[in-house]
């Protein structure tokens, strides 16, 4: 069976209001205006790093990179120590991860989130065990959309590249999936800066409960 790779942000657990809220406390204590939360939540996707460059070429600002790796280390800091205030998986996540787990798939996440913070948050939303490999930009030193990273999540999970189905709700995540040659299904209720349709994944959910049939069909074509 198809070894399942999720993204985490947007697409497992709804991370933006800690997200979102730790931009914010970055960014008034230096000064800046806070981001409104509907564009800073099409803001999430390529790590803290990406978010914080684009929240401030929204403001019109720029930083040199002594700066940004300094705002970088103040929110990977307060945000450690509130990724879960809000955070929380979406509806039906549980049932779905179930149906798949029975039907014998193998289960990962690959996230730009770094891999300390995507174990971290998993396990306090108690969901870490139900995945065989947990990976972010650390721990191969890619990130999305570099399709190696794709594969080794795959093969740290025991899958084998060639059998894989990605699922996540970006372009960055189709991208991914695209250069890796395998299936892609994406939510539409994520954090795509972009409508959903315009990048052609495989599949389109509205609901995780719609997960399993869409794994099932694409499962089929492999």
């Amino acid at each position: 069976m198809p070894t399942i790779v999720f993204d985490l942000d947007g697409t497992l657990i709804d991370t933006a209001p800690d997200l979102v809220d730790t931009l914010n406390f970055i960014l008034t204590r230096e000064g800046l205006p806070a981001a409104p939360f509907e564009t800073a939540r099409n803001l999430i996707g390529g790590g803290a790093r990406g978010m914080i460059k684009r929240a401030l070429a929204a403001q019109r600002r720029t930083a040199a990179p002594a700066d940004i790796d300094r705002l970088h280390a103040a929110f990977i800091a307060h945000y450690a120590d509130h990724l879960a205030d809000r955070s929380r998986p979406f509806p039906r996540l549980e049932a779905a991860l179930d149906e798949l787990a029975a039907a014998g798939h193998r289960l990962a996440v690959c996230t730009n989130k770094l891999e300390w913070l995507s174990v971290q948050l998993l396990s306090v939303l108690k969901l870490a065990p139900r995945f065989a490999a947990i990976c972010g930009p650390d721990t191969f030193g890619v990130q999305k959309p570099d399709p190696e990273m794709l594969r080794r999540t795959v093969l740290r999970a025991a899958g084998k590249p060639a059998a894989a189905i990605m699922v996540g709700d970006s372009n960055t995540d189709v991208r991914t999936a695209r250069a890796a040659k395998v299936p892609v299904v994406a939510v539409d209720f994520g954090y795509s800066d972009v409508p959903i349709v315009s990048l052609k994944p495989d599949r389109i959910i509205s609901s995780l409960a719609e997960l399993p049939r869409a794994i099932s069909a694409l499962a089929a074509e492999l």
